[in-house]
């Protein structure tokens, strides 16, 4: 019984700068202090403790924009983990200051699929392996292909990245390290549920990887999802929850002998904030006080955005407001853009930073209409196939569109109560990163967005542009009707 041993694994996920807990029914949940305090009880309780966090762990506030990711990457030393993967949000303020964050870390940040294109060397360490208690523990990371499309952007930096596929890298590493004496293997994903899903179906039974911690869709699974012996884990976004395995390995023959799960709940009823944590974050959020209080409007009630996936209220309102008073007929906006569930009644800076934490610009297009029904047949159909995964787009106001997936048919698609026809002439506007990624999200080349003119950047900073457009009293009016309609 001697190579018995015992091991306790904790996993967050997808964190985007949820620094502060929210109240829900009289109780505080959520939040980094808490989770600090919670980590803080499991590792009192002695054992072999690890924790492991599989990517984004940038964006979503105020706190976070201000300070490029410093702050966040100093709090999150904080917590000591032991291992974090990249997330494709990790490369938002650029590949350089994402470099430069990795010597910020105390903790390795891994990707085994991210390299230079030519002579291949990766970007990043793409494994690691802790010694424990008597255990060696691999982890290894993968980042989603996506983070390549917020590089593009970096012109001579951005053509020479690349991202490999999943199964080759996994199967070089654990080919590698068939003769080490490795107990426990855990691949730590940046690719989502159903990426998740795929990936453990086509490794196989005998693969070598013992525990997929996942990320990037934000799933809550209760219990592991096992695909070919291997469970898949992942526990929402933020800081409210914790996944934990307590797992019995046999050190011996290198094998797991059993183990049990649970997601846990960060609340203050099973937990207190920790202490240095709270006065690091006080000290950070002073710093961002005067500018985060700044009230940019008030609406008359709160506009909703359930999420990324769909159209709301809210990301309508944003395509209304950047249309407005504009020299093009139509906005399309990512809904992706938006980070949170809602905004209002009262709009100060911080709310909207955290809602809406990415800066774009927005280019003018003159397109035809049979161009602009393929984006639309596109992106529609895409958001089906992938079961929301996709990107998904809001329009202005006068765009209706119904799509009928079941025959795959684009039923209407009509601007200002007129069937859009072929040969119809349009201007729409896109944000930069849509341009950049025009191929993959709307299924057209950018030659054909530029056949008839060049795009003109029409807005340098949106963010900025929503700003000043909120201070002007901008009093929104509730959409009357859904401009997307998807039939069952």
């Amino acid at each position: 019984m001697s190579g018995i041993k015992k091991l306790t694994l904790l996993h967050s996920n997808d964190l985007h700068g949820a620094f502060f807990p929210v109240e829900k029914d009289g109780v505080f949940t959520g939040g980094i202090s808490l989770l600090a305090g919670c980590l803080n009880k499991i590792r009192s309780q002695k054992g072999s403790v690890l924790y492991a966090i599989a990517g984004d762990l940038l964006k979503g506030s105020l706190i976070d924009a201000e300070f490029k990711g410093i702050s966040t990457i100093e709090m999150i030393n904080l917590l000591k983990p032991d291992v974090a993967t990249i997330g494709n949000h990790e490369s938002d303020y650029g590949l350089a200051h994402l470099l430069f964050l990795e010597k910020c870390a105390r903790f390795p940040l891994l990707s085994a699929n991210m390299n230079i294109v030519g002579s291949g060397k990766r970007l990043f360490e793409p494994y690691t392996i802790i010694d424990i208690g008597g255990m060696k523990v691999m982890f290894i990371g993968l980042v989603t292909k996506e983070i390549l499309l917020s590089l593009k952007s970096e012109e001579l930096i951005g053509n020479y990245l690349n991202v490999d596929d999943y199964d080759r890298q996994i199967a070089t590493i654990l080919d590698s390290y068939k003769t080490r004496d490795v107990d426990l293997t855990v691949l730590m994903t940046h690719i989502g549920y159903e990426e998740d899903r795929r990936l453990a179906q086509r490794l196989g039974h005998d693969s070598g990887i013992d525990i997929l911690i996942g990320a990037h869709s934000h799933a809550l699974l209760s219990r592991p999802k096992i695909i070919n012996d291997i469970p898949i884990v992942q526990v929402g976004s933020g800081f409210d929850h914790l996944g934990r395995f307590d797992i019995e390995i046999d050190t011996d023959i290198h094998s797991i002998l059993s183990y049990d799960y649970e997601v846990l709940d960060i609340d203050a009823k099973h937990y207190e904030k920790d202490a240095l944590m709270e006065e690091v974050l006080a000290a950070y959020s002073k710093q961002v006080e005067d500018q985060g209080e700044r009230i940019l409007t008030t609406f008359s009630r709160r506009f909703t955005h359930a999420s990324r996936h769909q159209e709301s209220e809210l990301s309508d309102l944003f395509a209304d407001l950047m249309q407005m008073d504009s020299s093009f007929d139509i906005m399309m906006l990512g809904t992706g853009s938006f980070r949170g569930k809602g905004l209002g009644p009262v709009v100060d800076q911080r709310s909207f930073k955290e809602v809406y934490p990415f800066d774009n610009a927005i280019y003018m297009l003159k397109v035809k209409g049979k161009t602009f029904r393929k984006m639309c047949h596109h992106f529609l159909k895409a958001s089906i196939v992938s079961k929301g995964a996709d990107e998904f787009y809001a329009f202005s106001k006068g765009v209706q569109v119904i799509y009928d997936p079941k025959n795959d048919l684009l039923e209407h698609c009509r601007f200002l109560n007129k069937e859009i026809e072929d040969e119809d002439l349009l201007k729409i506007a896109l944000q930069e990163f849509h341009l950049n990624n025009c191929e993959d999200f709307l299924g057209v080349s950018r030659a054909e967005l530029s056949a008839l003119d060049r795009p003109v950047m029409v807005v340098k900073n949106d963010a900025s542009t929503y700003e000043e457009m909120l201070l002007n009293c901008f009093e929104p009016e509730p959409s009357d009707s859904k401009r997307i309609i998807i039939k069952d």
